[in-house]
């Protein structure tokens, strides 16, 4: 079994990191969405190592992460559609993934097969400086079990691969706790494949046609590919069973209210959690606060043995989208709505 470091993320030790990664390894780091699972994108074998370690299918392409807009030449040709460049200048580096067309350099592992690869340009600086200093990109899906919550601390990644993995770098807690919004652009037209913190009316002060993916709030609807990683297999689920409750707070607690039990519990949004006795969690005032704190809180689900668990949906404006289709998905689609 490999011994799994939790390493502070200074330059030393940032650069220990890029001699895991040239040696075909993998490393866990920090981003601003969540902690990813870096490997070389241009090695076969470290590609294929994300894949194992995770239990992730093979047909769930990953990101390709740049440090520098330099970095999509090893990626694509077509980054001069002026939409492209409006949409990267407004929102890059960030929280934004973009499906462009591949170049053939890029590993079938990597696309899953298809025309596409995903690209994003992260503004956590740990992040930009190890893919900088490592020179070239690097794939780096959620640094979790496949189907689990993603993790947004070090110690997360450390629960769910410790033995697995010889480093991960520590960054502290991730500044907005969800995976980025993932796009798709046709023509003139902006598909939103994965909602996330660059929400669709901050997509549209860009574009003036912008639109909201089927499997956004749907289950994926074919047995095809999916362009989009996270849309067509179970994530972010813990092991207790989720109900997602789309209600007022008042018909929230009387339908919970009845079905609470010895290992049944309840969560709610900061402030109401006295109308509870027990077996009640909270995970945010805020859409900022939730999106930060849900995946914890699943994680948490786990920890206090929970059989079952009442979620209370967040709004679907803004940021809020992103985590209600993350519960959507968590939940396995059970969602009942009041």
């Amino acid at each position: 079994m490999t011994e799994t470091k939790i390493l502070h993320a200074s330059t030393e030790n940032i650069l220990d990191c890029v001699k895991y990664l040239k040696n075909g390894d993998v490393v866990g780091i920090p981003t601003e969405t969540v902690y990813g699972l870096a490997a070389d994108a241009f090695n076969a074998d470290a590609v294929a190592k994300i894949f194992k370690i995770k239990g992730r299918p093979s047909d769930n392409p990953l990101i390709c992460h740049i440090s520098d807009l330099k970095m999509l030449d090893y990626l694509t040709c077509d980054k001069n559609s002026s939409l492209f460049r409006n949409i990267t200048e407004k929102f890059w580096p960030g929280p934004l993934t973009v499906i462009l067309p591949k170049k053939a350099g890029v590993l079938n592992l990597v696309s899953a097969n298809l025309e596409t690869v995903a690209v994003r340009f992260p503004s956590n600086a740990i992040a930009r400086s190890l893919i900088d200093s490592f020179g070239r990109p690097l794939v780096a899906p959620s640094a979790n079990l496949s189907g689990r919550p993603s993790p947004t601390t070090a110690l997360h990644v450390y629960n769910d691969l410790k033995g697995k993995v010889g480093a991960i770098l520590d960054g502290g807690r991730c500044e907005i706790g969800l995976e980025s919004t993932v796009i798709r652009l046709e023509g003139d037209l902006v598909e939103v494949l994965r909602p996330g913190a660059v929400s669709v009316d901050m997509l549209k002060s860009v574009a003036a046609n912008v639109s909201l993916g089927d499997s956004v709030l749907k289950p994926f609807a074919s047995d095809g590919a999916a362009v989009c990683p996270g849309v067509k297999y179970a994530h972010y689920s813990p092991k207790a069973e989720v109900v997602l409750i789309d209600s007022s707070f008042s018909n929230f607690c009387k339908y919970v209210l009845d079905r609470m039990g010895r290992d049944v519990w309840c969560v709610v949004f900061d402030g109401e959690q006295g109308f509870f006795q027990k077996n009640v969690l909270t995970f945010g005032s805020s859409p900022a606060s939730q999106a930060r704190n849900v995946f914890s809180i699943l994680r948490k689900l786990d920890e206090v043995g929970a059989r079952k668990a009442f979620f209370r949906a967040p709004s679907k404006s803004g940021i809020g989208l992103a985590i209600y289709n993350r519960l959507l998905r968590a939940s396995g689609f059970n969602l009942v709505v009041l």
